[in-house]
C-alpha cells in the first residue's frame, strides 16, 4: 500500500456515520481522497492488495448492512468544487447536488429547477442518474470523469455512461466529476418554480427523516411503486426499529435505531405482497451493500 495514502486512511469506520439512513457496519479501509490524483491512487493501490473496492457518494441511495464492507470504501466527499462558466459547469464528484441545483437556477440554467429536492453528491447522481417526475441530471451531461478499476483515467461521453430509468453504467467506474451544460433559462420562473416544488415536495415526502429517499423504483411510467405499497396495507407498518413513512409508502424510515435487517425484513415483505396482489416485481432503487 502506498505509503502517502495514510493521511487519508481511517480503518474499521462505521458507515453508519456516512449514510442518510444511519445505518450500516464498518469499513475495514475508509479512504477520503483530497484530489483526483489521490483518487486514482486508491483505486491503484486496492487493485495492487487485492481489495474489493466500494464508493460511497453522499450515502443517500443506500443501505449498508449490518456486516459491514470487508474491503475498502472510498468516499470522494472532501473534492467537492463546482466551477460554471456561464450555464456550463465542471464539477466534482463529491460535490453537494442540492448546492449544483440552487446555483444552477440563480445562473439562470433551465431545467435546473427540475431536480430540486434530490440530496447527495453529483457522483452518486451520476450513477443512479438521479431526477424525478420533472427531469433528470443525464439530460444536461456532457462528459464524465473517471477511473476504471484498472486504475486507468477515462472520460466517458453521455451515450458511453450509458444512462437509463434511475441507472447508468457509471457504476463499474470510480467517478471523479462531470461536465455539464444548460440551455438559457428564466431565472424568476425557475425561482418560482423551485419553490413549488419545494413545497409539494414537503408535503407529499418524510423529507426530514432518516431515509434513503424512494426504496423502490416506478415499475412503469403510469404505476407508482408508493401506491402499490399503499394499497398493500403497508403505509405506516413497523419492522424492528424501522417504520414505512405514513408520508409516502416507497420512504421505509430508521425511526429508533433500525438495523440493516429490519430495513431488508420490510423490503422482504413488501415485494412478496406486491408480487402476490399485483403481480408486480418490485425493483430496488436503493444500493445494497455488500
Amino acid at each position: 500500500m502506498a505509503g502517502d495514502l495514510s493521511e487519508i486512511l481511517k480503518r474499521d469506520e462505521p458507515l453508519s456515520r456516512h449514510t442518510s439512513f444511519g445505518i450500516g457496519g464498518p469499513a475495514r479501509l475508509f479512504y477520503e481522497p483530497r484530489t483526483e490524483e489521490e483518487a486514482v491512487e486508491v483505486v491503484r493501490s486496492c487493485r495492487r492488495d487485492g481489495e474489493p473496492l466500494f464508493v460511497l457518494g453522499g450515502g443517500t441511495n443506500l443501505l449498508v448492512r449490518d456486516e459491514g464492507i470487508d474491503g475498502a470504501v472510498v468516499s470522494l466527499r472532501k473534492s467537492s468544487a463546482i466551477r460554471f462558466d456561464g450555464r456550463r459547469a465542471r464539477i466534482d464528484a463529491g460535490a453537494s447536488f442540492p448546492r449544483l441545483v440552487s446555483e444552477g437556477v440563480a445562473r439562470a440554467c433551465g431545467g435546473a429547477d427540475a431536480l430540486v429536492g434530490i440530496p447527495g453528491t453529483i457522483g452518486g447522481a451520476l450513477v443512479m442518474n438521479a431526477g424525478g417526475k420533472y427531469g433528470e441530471l443525464c439530460s444536461f451531461v456532457e462528459r464524465v470523469r473517471v477511473v476504471d478499476r484498472e486504475g486507468v483515467a477515462r472520460t466517458l461521453s453521455r451515450e458511453e455512461a450509458g444512462f437509463g430509468y434511475r441507472t447508468s453504467k457509471l457504476g463499474e467506474f470510480v467517478i471523479l466529476g462531470a461536465d455539464l451544460a444548460f440551455p438559457q433559462g428564466d431565472r424568476e420562473a425557475a425561482r418560482a418554480r423551485l419553490r413549488e416544488i419545494i413545497v409539494e415536495k414537503s408535503r407529499t415526502q418524510p423529507l426530514a427523516a432518516r431515509s434513503a429517499g424512494c426504496v423502490f423504483k416506478n415499475p412503469a411510467p403510469r404505476i407508482a411503486a408508493g401506491r402499490l405499497i399503499d394499497e398493500a396495507g403497508f403505509k405506516g407498518k413497523i419492522y424492528g426499529g424501522a417504520l414505512v413513512s405514513p408520508v409516502h409508502a416507497n420512504f421505509l424510515v430508521n425511526r429508533r435505531g433500525a438495523r440493516a435487517s429490519d430495513i431488508l425484513g420490510l423490503i422482504r415483505e413488501i415485494k412478496d405482497s406486491v408480487r402476490e396482489r399485483n403481480g408486480v416485481e418490485l425493483e430496488l432503487e436503493i444500493k445494497v451493500w455488500p
